[in-house]
C-alpha cells in the first residue's frame, strides 16, 4: 500500500504542479493581453501623433512652397530694380558727361563772345572814325566842287545848299 499512497502522493503533487503552471502560464497569457492592449493603445496614439506631424508636415510644405514662390518674385523684382539702377547710373553717367561738354562748349563760347564785343567795340570805333573820314572827305569835295561850280543853275545850288534866289 505503500505504493498506492506514494503515487496517489505524487500524482497530487504533480497535479499541483501542473495546476501552478497552468495558473503561471494564465498570468503570463493575462499580462501579455493586457500587455498588447497597452502597447495597441499606445500604437494608435503614435499613430495618430504621425498622422498629425503629417498633416503638420503638409501645412508646412504647403507654406514653404508659398514662401518660396515669394522668395522667387522677390528675387525678380530686386533683379529688375538692378538693372533699373545700372541703366539710371549709365544715363545720369551719360548726362554728366553731356552736362560737361556743354559746359566747356559754353564757356568756350562766353570767351569767343566776350573777345567779339571788345574786338566789336574796337570795330565799332573804328567804323566810326572811318565814317567821320569820309563825311569830312565828302563835306570837304563838295565845298571844293562847290568853290568851282556855277551857282547860276539849280542842281548846282541844290548841292551846295544855297539857297534860291527870287527871279
Amino acid at each position: 500500500m505503500k505504493w498506492p499512497g506514494v503515487l496517489a502522493c505524487l500524482s497530487a503533487m504533480f497535479m499541483v504542479g501542473i495546476i501552478v503552471q497552468a495558473l503561471r502560464q494564465e498570468m503570463s497569457l493575462h499580462n501579455a493581453k493586457l500587455r498588447m492592449v497597452q502597447n495597441t493603445a499606445e500604437i494608435k496614439r503614435k499613430e495618430e501623433a504621425i498622422l498629425e506631424v503629417k498633416g503638420k508636415i503638409e501645412k508646412l510644405k504647403i507654406s514653404i512652397g508659398d514662401v518660396n514662390q515669394k522668395t522667387d518674385d522677390i528675387k525678380v523684382k530686386k533683379d529688375e530694380i538692378v538693372k533699373s539702377t545700372q541703366k539710371s547710373e549709365t544715363g545720369l553717367q551719360t548726362c554728366n558727361k553731356e552736362k560737361d561738354d556743354i559746359v566747356k562748349k559754353k564757356t568756350e563760347l562766353t570767351k569767343v563772345i566776350s573777345l567779339l564785343n571788345a574786338n566789336h567795340g574796337e570795330a565799332k570805333k573804328k567804323a566810326e572814325e572811318d565814317i567821320q573820314k569820309l563825311k569830312q572827305q565828302i563835306l570837304d569835295r563838295d565845298k571844293a566842287v562847290c568853290a568851282i561850280a556855277d551857282t547860276t543853275k539849280e542842281e548846282a545850288r541844290k548841292l551846295c545848299g544855297i539857297p534860291e534866289s527870287p527871279q
